[in-house]
């Protein structure tokens, strides 16, 4: 296997982790930060799914794919069917496709995409 799919494989569950403690135990980021610096690390672990599935695209491109993906997602939001609002009121399906639209959580998967897309380029260039 691909030691960079492996790499970005380990980040994105390190993420997931980190996302759930945040979930669970944030409360002190009081709501609004913990709804921040949870969607900031969704965005980061959507990179580095993208970069698995694509370790070789550019760094430019694996970071739009995220975040075009994390906006998709959020838009989604906006379309109601039984369906969809059955999937998301399941616990998993809360934290993969979200609630309700929030025009803050794009800052907050852009933030995320551009913190994770720099801890990349510095992973990157201390393997180089």
């Amino acid at each position: 296997m691909n030691p960079s799919r492996v790499r970005f494989v380990v980040l994105a569950l390190a993420t997931i982790s980190v996302g759930l403690l945040v979930h669970s135990y944030g409360a002190f980021l009081g709501t609004a930060g913990r709804d921040v610096v949870g969607d900031a690390l969704w965005a980061a672990m959507i990179l580095w799914w993208v970069s698995a599935v694509a370790p070789d695209a550019r760094l430019i491109v694996r970071s739009g794919a995220a975040y075009f993906t994390c906006v998709g997602v959020e838009l989604s939001q906006l379309v109601h069917s039984p369906a969809l609002d059955a999937a998301r009121a399941t616990p998993v399906g809360h934290l993969v496709l979200g609630s309700g639209f929030d025009p803050r959580d794009l800052g907050a998967y852009a933030a995320g995409v551009l913190v994770a897309a720099l801890i990349d380029a510095a992973i990157a260039a201390r393997i180089r």
